[in-house]
């Protein structure tokens, strides 16, 4: 299994390097943001380990040209940014884990072996359905390549559908997953959401399944 370690931090790569070469891996080490997309795009690697401060390039601007240029190279993040919105930035982009430092050699191996079995599964980081694009990471939408201005709501609900890839939603699982618990309306409230919706994208964004909610349209 050949990997793509990039880190700036010598001592703690040429380490964690020594442990996964003695766990059989093969690995091959990026300094800097640049040089990892170079080497990603010109070698096929079973996995890369990827740390977000970096310099030329960062760590998120390396995942989302991966990510955007089609390639599914399962990508483990490791760094030293703890917040939650680092980790949700990472994840939007299309990361498939994340690990603080410090971290356990134990587990980080545990991880990426998972990783590993997992493939390069398309995980589009872009979510599109006919000519209606959403980015989870910036939080917009486009239709035919002209931004479209929706309130958190209607991109919550937006966002819901197109996750589910076409199949039907009740108004019911609408509510509970994008709605404050206790919201005001009841299915009513979706009912108003998707005329939002459909006013601002068009009827045929948002279709109606008799008896079964709403999914997504072409």
């Amino acid at each position: 299994m050949r990997l793509l370690l990039v880190d700036d931090e010598p001592r703690l790569t040429a380490a964690l390097a020594r442990g996964l070469v003695a766990d059989g891996f093969t690995v091959d080490v990026a300094a800097d943001g640049a040089a990892a997309l170079e080497l990603a795009e010109s070698v096929e690697y079973d996995a890369l380990l990827l740390d977000l401060m970096m310099p030329v390039l960062s760590g998120y601007e390396v995942l989302r040209r991966l990510r955007h240029g089609g390639d599914w190279t399962p990508v483990l993040v490791l760094s030293a940014k703890d917040g939650e919105y680092d980790l949700a930035d990472a994840l939007d982009l299309g990361a498939d884990d994340y690990l603080v430092k410090p971290y356990s050699y134990v587990v980080l191996l545990a991880r990426l072996r998972v990783l590993v079995r997992r493939g390069r599964a398309p995980r589009p980081a872009l979510l599109a359905a006919g000519a209606v694009v959403l980015d989870p990471a910036s939080r917009t939408v486009t239709k035919a390549g002209k931004p479209v201005d929706l309130t958190p709501r209607e991109f919550g609900v937006l966002e819901y559908l197109m996750r589910r890839d076409g199949a039907a939603v009740s108004k019911s699982e609408l509510l509970e997953h994008v709605f404050d618990v206790g919201a005001d309306g009841g299915p009513n409230l979706v009912e108003v959401y998707v005329s939002y919706l459909r006013r601002k994208l068009g009827r045929e964004a948002v279709v109606t399944v008799r008896g079964g909610g709403y999914r997504i349209g072409g």
